[in-house]
């Protein structure tokens, strides 16, 4: 049962976004910028952060469909996988770990972050940019893994797997196409 009565029985995140339309135009625009724009990272290490904050919180929707985003991008399931399981002994880039576990303190335990955990990050070769896009990242999966579970959606993509066209079409699309093909817009 869903928490908003004019929601279905096992909500998408494309139901809640049509019955609240006003505001998801900006924030799918917000999404292009911080995922497919230009950034020191790639967009496979951006999926990889957003999986990973998602798994964090156990938002089973976020992480689901950044699951299958990272995936498209070339991140297999044993990285992710492993991150959740142990940072420490996970198959990523050794480059990758100092972002993610800035991150994981900033989803996990936000006030206890300090300068040696972005001076880590500096020191593996990644720019202020570079984390400042990682901090945006995690920042915005923490607001829409509130979203997701502050309005009940319940659809998993482990239960309803994208066909391979579906697959295939996500290497392309921007998050803005995702709110035209639920007709908010042209």
């Amino acid at each position: 049962m869903t928490y908003f009565p004019s929601l279905p029985d096992t909500p998408h995140l494309a139901d809640v976004f049509r019955q609240f339309p006003d505001h998801v135009k900006p924030l799918l625009e917000y999404h292009d910028l911080l995922l497919r724009g230009e950034s020191p990272l790639s967009v496979a290490e951006r999926e990889l952060i957003a999986t990973y904050v998602s798994g964090l919180n156990a938002c089973s929707f976020c992480f689901g469909a950044h699951r299958i985003y990272a995936n498209v991008f070339g991140v297999t399931d044993e990285v992710i996988d492993g991150l959740l399981d142990n940072i420490d002994t996970a198959p990523v880039d050794a480059k990758m770990k100092p972002i993610l576990r800035y991150v994981e303190k900033l989803t996990t335990l936000p006030t206890q972050l300090t300068r040696k955990d972005a001076e880590a990050v500096y020191a593996a070769g990644w720019s202020e940019r570079a984390l400042y896009d990682a901090v945006q990242i995690c920042a915005l999966f923490n607001f829409m893994n509130r979203i997701i579970e502050g309005t009940g959606v319940t659809f998993d993509y482990a239960d309803n797997p994208p066909s391979d066209e579906e697959l295939a079409a996500r290497k392309s699309r921007n998050y803005s196409d995702f709110g035209k093909s639920i007709g908010l817009w042209d």
